[in-house]
């Protein structure tokens, strides 16, 4: 068996668009983009003992993520969502309640397994009931550098939840719009995103953090120092899972490939620009193009 170098926890579920159903689920996300790089990228996740399952477990498999900890319920059904794209791309989602995956089970392989991945990551949207908030109170102990994509999904949360998770995370993502709400439900007093997230990266006491901007780019704080990217204009086909790919190409370039933040959070907005540019979560990008988004 082939030991993962990331291990994302959560989620795997069809996005079912007006015209058609694609295979996605965030953490999925970042581990099939990570996978598209070269990195041993594994899913710890549930499906459904129907159709839909065993397509996207194969699916998985295929793309070259590890799926030996996907687990199979023969009673909650395979995750769907139903997403609607407004004018401008912009997603919005009905997630289905309860699925296979809100009952991922911390089966031994799965904790043996984080505690032996040097990175997991995880969401606040597979958190959202009692089963798998048990499950990742066995596996956060025994995790190595834990990375939290915070990804409000309303209303599956709550902000006390999210700010504890925080808390026990060393790399947490979030988007602007959920950095002021988090900042807001906190008590947060500043008013400029760079001191919201300089304030919540003390209060959590999280060494970094970092907030995509959409067609703003990112900003990122790291061990004190700022950086930042402004993005790169592109035309939106739809958002879906652009913020996972950036979060995939972050881990990739920072923490395995150990590139310089800089260029880490630019190479982060050239795929989730591309991402946006395209059809689909998973859409093909290839090195090429990165490297001419970058160049331009």
């Amino acid at each position: 068996m082939i030991k993962p170098d990331v291990i994302c926890f959560g989620e795997i579920l069809w996005d079912v668009f007006p015209d058609r159903s694609v295979i996605g689920g965030a953490p999925l996300n970042v581990a099939l983009r990570l996978a598209s790089f070269g990195v041993n990228s594994a899913i710890a996740s549930c499906v459904g003992d129907d159709e839909p399952g065993n397509i996207a477990a194969q699916y998985v498999q295929e793309h070259g993520v590890i799926s030996d900890y996907i687990a199979s319920h023969n009673e909650l059904g395979t995750g769907k969502v139903l997403v609607t794209l407004d004018d401008s791309g912009s997603a919005s989602y009905i997630i289905n309640d309860p699925v296979a995956w809100d009952a991922i089970p911390p089966a031994p392989q799965i904790i043996e397994a984080v505690s032996q991945a040097p990175y997991f990551v995880f969401g606040s949207l597979a958190l959202r009931n009692a089963f798998n908030r048990n499950t990742m109170k066995a596996l956060l102990p025994k995790a190595d550098t834990k990375i939290f994509d915070v990804n409000l999904r309303a209303p599956h949360y709550n902000i006390s939840m999210v700010y504890e998770l925080m808390q026990l995370s060393d790399v947490v993502k979030l988007n602007d719009e959920e950095l002021l709400e988090v900042c807001v439900a906190l008590g947060c007093e500043e008013k400029e995103l760079l001191e919201q997230l300089k304030w919540l990266s003390e209060v959590s006491d999280t060494a970094t953090l970092c907030v995509t901007q959409g067609a703003e780019g990112a900003t990122l704080l790291h061990k004190g120092k700022l950086y930042r990217h402004p993005g790169f204009r592109v035309e939106v086909v739809d958002t879906v899972g652009a913020g996972d790919s950036f979060l995939a190409t972050l881990i990739h370039e920072m923490l395995l490939k150990k590139s310089d933040p800089d260029t880490a959070l630019a190479s982060a907005c050239a795929v989730g620009a591309l991402v946006a540019s395209k059809s689909g979560a998973n859409c093909i990008v290839t090195e090429e193009e990165v490297l001419d988004l970058l160049a331009s």
